[in-house]
């Protein structure tokens, strides 16, 4: 049996586990990949917008449902808070991408909500055997938002490599859980790069 992490990384994951949540990490990864683009600035503050939209309705959809008791953290570890996640999730991520599509949004700042979405699919089909890391999936998926391009990239890929392991200091994920989200968010951001390109 492994032994209990120290303080100092208990909080150190903590920290990063916060830094690196989808909410936070998404929309400043579609914020850096706007500038010094030649993305008008008009789609890039919609495509913001948007993410933060999807980010603070989860965040107080998972609050309300602590407040009443109906989930222990606002984590969503158990089973039946995953499962109401993931569904949440779903809604807003077609949702948003619908929504940028009517606009006349780019394809490639559309695809991102879908294969956001896409993420979440298959972790909820895969919600019995395992809990894939949402945090870990993003996070790879906000570096490939900023690939190849920008300075930021490679503070990006750190934190992405910072909150899969944080996952498993705070004992959120098993080590597949995590991996498994990073494959995940890989493969989504692969696609995003061939969708951009």
């Amino acid at each position: 049996m492994p032994s209990a992490p120290s303080p100092f990384a208990t909080a150190a994951a903590r920290g990063l586990s916060v830094l690196g949540h989808p909410g936070l990490l998404m929309p400043l990864a579609l914020a850096l990949a706007g500038h010094g683009t030649d993305t008008p600035r008009r789609w890039l503050w919609v495509a913001l917008a948007t993410a933060l939209a999807v980010a603070v309705i989860v965040g107080v959809y998972s609050l309300w449902q602590v407040q009443r008791g109906r989930w222990e953290h606002v984590d969503a570890s158990q089973p039946h808070e995953r499962r109401q996640l993931n569904r949440l999730l779903l809604l807003l991520l077609c949702a948003a991408a619908a929504l940028l599509w009517a606009l006349g949004q780019p394809p490639a700042l559309a695809a991102g909500p879908l294969l956001a979405a896409l993420v979440v699919l298959l972790a909820h089909l895969l919600r019995r055997w395992l809990k894939v890391s949402l945090h870990a999936a993003f996070a790879v998926l906000a570096v490939a938002l900023v690939w190849p391009a920008l300075p930021a990239t490679p503070a990006l890929a750190l934190l992405a490599c910072g909150v899969a392991w944080s996952r498993r200091v705070l004992g959120r994920h098993t080590r597949t859980e995590v991996l498994l989200g990073l494959l995940l968010g890989a493969a989504c951001g692969a696609a995003l790069q061939t969708w951009v390109v």
